[in-house]
């Protein structure tokens, strides 16, 4: 049995692509013809005169409807056709130009899949953009899962390796969800953790959550990261996050998602 017969989320994205020869053919126009668009959340630092030194960057894909598809609807499928590494590419790119032409957020967080993790040749794609927009690496960050992380040693550690060479650098995201070891960190040595929602959602009604958190903010004193609080969305809890000393937060509760050309710093 196909993936495709399998997984019924694929098959009615199929059916709805029917007018195509296949999907992966849409999936490549959308591409060339830039039907996907960028949207950004702000992340804030809890401390200093710089409320908003970041963004991560969120992908929508616009129907002939000129409604947005969320990621959830349309990453499958390139997940599915092995097109991860395109669709990174096309992130990266026009990223760049945005920060070519745009300075009110200076850094952009852009996420990794696991098959750009594999992907060799993406860290010399992303040193061309860079340098044909006169753009420091500094200006990017990418975000690996902590699934990477744990699961594929080999290609995070030669990602990093290979980022790093180009001057961006690396967060590990979703920390803390399932990880019983600060392993991968130690081998890693990332710049910033993004600790995962399902911590900081229960910050104020589980003790052991805040355990976890107070010991990922003592590893990243000795380490030498920043944290993140992901899905903050009351100000209660970011109220607690700044008493801990986390660094910076993300979320509803502090900005929603919106336009990348909307942006303001």
């Amino acid at each position: 049995m196909s993936a495709k017969e399998f997984d019924p989320q694929l098959r009615k994205m199929d059916d709805e692509l029917a007018g195509w020869n296949e999907p992966a053919e849409r999936l490549r126009h959308a591409l060339a013809k830039d039907e996907l668009v960028l949207y950004c959340q702000p992340i804030a630092a809890l401390s200093g005169a710089v409320r908003f030194p970041m963004a991560e960057v969120l992908v929508r894909l616009r129907e002939e409807e000129k409604t947005l598809l969320p990621p959830g609807q349309f990453l499958p499928l390139f997940e599915h056709y092995r097109m991860m590494p395109d669709l990174d590419r096309w992130v990266v790119r026009k990223v760049v130009q945005h920060l070519a032409t745009h300075k009110r957020i200076p850094r952009f967080s852009v996420n990794l899949s696991s098959q750009t993790l594999e992907d060799e040749a993406f860290p010399k794609a992303v040193a061309l953009e860079l340098v044909s927009a006169g753009v420091p690496g500094t200006a990017l960050l990418f975000e690996m899962s902590e699934a990477d992380a744990l699961f594929r040693p080999e290609h995070s550690l030669r990602f990093s390796a290979a980022i790093r060479a180009v001057g961006c650098e690396l967060m590990v995201g979703g920390f803390g969800r399932r990880a019983a070891t600060f392993m991968p960190l130690k081998t890693l040595r990332p710049d910033y953790v993004k600790v995962d929602g399902v911590i900081v959602r229960k910050l104020l009604t589980a003790p052991a959550a805040e355990a976890k958190l107070r010991a990922i903010i003592r590893v990243g004193e000795v380490m030498g990261f920043q944290v993140i609080a992901e899905m903050v969305e009351e100000q209660d809890i970011l109220t607690r996050l700044k008493a801990l000393g986390v660094s910076y937060a993300q979320g509803f509760g502090i900005r929603q998602p919106h336009p990348i050309e909307l942006l303001q710093g």
